[in-house]
C-alpha cells in the first residue's frame, strides 16, 4: 500500500509486531459501513464517478457476504482490516477500488471504525445493565418486607429489608447506565474526513457522512479527530465503575451463601462442586464476576498509559487501544449477563435473615431515637444511655428487647414499657419511613418508580 516509497518488504519481525488483523477484524462491519458512506459522499461531491461508486458499493456488498459466510480471506500480509478490505475490493472490482481511499487516511478510518464499535458497545452494555436492574427490581418486589441485618464495617448496624438492599444496587446500576449513555452522547461525532491529520483538499461533505453513519455531527478539529481516544477511555471508565458495582454484589452473594450467614441459596445452575469434597456447593459464578473487575481496571490503565505521552497526532502506539477495549467489554457483558441470571436464580432464606437482623444490638439506634422523641433527651445524652443499655444487655447475655424494664429505668428513670415497641427488627424497619428509607412501603414506592423507568 506504500510501495512507491519503499523498495524492500518489512522484516518478518516488523511484520509480526505491526500486524493487527488478528484483533481489528472485529471492526469489519464498521469499516464496511464507513467505506459505503465515504463512497456515496465522494460521488455526490463529484470526486468519484457513478460507475466507480456503483462498482465499489457492489464490491463492498460482496465482501460483506463473504464475511457473513466465513469465506473472506483475512491475510496478515495486508496488516489490518482496512487494507484487507481494500485489497480484496481490488481483487473483486479492479482499479476502481483504489479511488475509494481518496480524501481519507487509515488514521481517520480507524478512528471512525473504533468509535462506532465503542458507541455500539456502550448501547449494548447499557441494555444489559437495564436487564440486570429489572432482575433486581423483580427480586426486590418479591421480598420488599423481608427483614435482614444492615451492616457497616460488616458488623450488624440497623435492620433493613432485603428488597431495600437489592434496590441500592438498582440505583448504582442506574448511574452506570447513565454513564454509558453520557459517554455515547459525547463520542457521537464523526472523525471521517479528517484524513491523516490536516483534513482534505477535496470538496468533501463531512456532514453527509456523519449523518449517514448515525453521528450528530462531524468532529470540529482534524488533529483532535485522529489523535483522540477519549471516547474509549470514557467508556472503559464507565465500564470499570460498573464492574466495581458488580464485584460488590458478587462479594455479598459469596458471603451470604456461606453457612455462617446462610442468607441466600443459588441453584445448581450457578454453582459448582468440588472434586474432593462432596458436600461443597461453590458460588463460582459470583467469584468469577468479582474477579473480572481486574480486567476492566487493567484495560483502562493500559489505554491511559498508551495515551498519556503521545504528541499530536497519530502514533502507532494507538494500535494498542483495541485489544484492552475489546477484552474489557467482552468481560463486562458476560459478567452482567451472569449476574442477571444469578439474581433471578437466588432465593433468600427469610427466616435466617430475620433471626440475624436482631443480632449485635441492631435496634440500639431505635432506643436512642425513642429517648429523644418520647423523653426529650438530647441525642448525645440518649446515645450515652443507649450505650450503657447495650453494655448491660451484653453483661446479662440478652438482647435489648429482653433487657428488663428495671435495668433500663436504672439508666434513665423516664423509660416506660412502651419502649419495647421499637426494639424489634420489624418495628425498626417499619419506622424508617423517610423518603428512600427501608420501610416496606418506601421500598415498594421505589420499586414502582424504577418499574416505570425500566418499562
Amino acid at each position: 500500500m506504500w510501495g512507491g516509497r519503499f523498495s524492500e518488504k518489512p522484516a518478518e519481525l516488523m511484520q509480526a509486531i505491526n500486524v493487527s488483523i488478528g484483533f481489528d477484524r472485529r471492526l469489519a462491519r464498521e469499516d464496511l459501513a464507513g467505506s459505503r458512506a465515504h463512497a456515496a459522499m465522494l460521488r455526490k461531491a463529484g470526486v468519484l464517478s457513478s460507475e466507480d461508486e456503483a462498482a465499489i458499493q457492489k464490491g463492498l456488498g460482496d465482501i460483506e457476504a463473504e464475511m457473513a459466510a466465513g469465506t473472506f480471506p483475512f491475510r496478515e500480509e495486508f496488516e489490518d482490516i482496512h487494507m484487507n478490505v481494500e485489497a480484496r475490493l481490488r481483487e473483486l472490482i479492479g482499479p476502481a477500488a483504489g479511488r475509494l481511499h481518496t480524501a481519507r487516511s487509515r488514521n481517520d478510518q480507524v478512528a471512525l471504525d473504533f468509535r462506532m464499535w465503542v458507541r455500539e458497545a456502550c448501547e449494548r452494555t447499557a441494555g444489559q445493565v437495564r436487564a440486570l436492574q429489572r432482575a433486581l427490581v423483580a427480586k426486590a418486589e418479591a421480598h420488599a418486607d423481608a427483614v435482614m441485618p444492615g451492616f457497616t464495617h460488616l458488623q450488624p448496624a440497623q435492620p433493613v429489608t432485603f428488597g431495600h438492599h437489592l434496590m441500592a444496587y438498582v440505583e448504582m446500576f442506574g448511574r452506570d447506565a447513565s454513564r454509558f449513555a453520557d459517554a455515547r452522547a459525547r463520542m457521537n461525532e464523526s472523525p471521517l474526513g479528517a484524513a491523516a491529520l490536516a483534513g482534505s483538499s477535496f470538496p468533501i461533505d463531512r456532514h453527509m457522512t456523519a449523518k449517514a453513519l448515525g453521528f450528530e455531527r462531524p468532529t470540529a478539529n482534524s488533529l483532535d479527530s485522529v489523535a483522540d481516544r477519549d471516547f474509549a477511555l470514557e467508556a472503559l471508565a464507565a465500564g470499570s465503575i460498573c464492574a466495581l458495582h458488580l464485584s460488590r454484589l458478587a462479594e455479598e452473594i459469596v458471603i451470604w451463601m456461606t453457612p455462617q450467614f446462610g442468607f441466600v441459596r443459588l441453584s445448581d445452575a450457578f454453582t459448582t462442586g468440588s472434586s474432593i469434597m462432596p458436600q461443597k456447593k461453590n458460588p463460582d459464578a459470583a467469584e468469577l464476576v468479582r474477579a473480572k473487575v481486574g480486567r476492566l481496571l487493567a484495560s483502562f490503565t493500559q489505554l491511559a498509559v498508551v495515551m498519556k505521552g503521545l504528541p499530536l497526532t497519530y502514533s502507532k502506539d494507538m494500535q494498542e487501544d483495541k485489544v484492552p477495549t475489546f477484552e474489557a467489554f467482552d468481560a463486562l457483558e458476560l459478567s452482567l449477563t451472569a449476574m442477571a441470571g444469578m439474581v433471578a436464580d437466588l432465593e433468600p432464606d427469610r427466616a435466617r435473615m430475620a433471626a440475624a437482623a436482631g443480632a449485635g444490638f441492631s435496634t440500639a439506634t431505635d432506643l436512642a431515637d425513642w429517648l429523644v422523641r418520647e423523653l426529650g433527651l438530647p441525642f448525645r445524652e440518649a446515645h450515652h444511655v443507649t450505650g450503657s443499655a447495650v453494655k448491660r444487655a451484653e453483661q446479662l447475655g440478652c438482647d435489648l428487647a429482653r433487657l428488663p424494664l428495671s435495668e433500663l429505668q436504672a439508666l434513665e428513670p423516664g423509660i416506660t414499657q412502651d419502649v419495647y415497641q421499637v426494639l424489634t427488627p420489624e418495628s425498626s424497619v417499619a419506622s424508617r419511613a423517610s423518603y428512600g428509607g427501608t420501610a416496606p412501603d418506601q421500598v415498594r414506592a421505589q420499586i414502582e418508580r424504577w418499574k416505570e423507568i425500566l418499562a
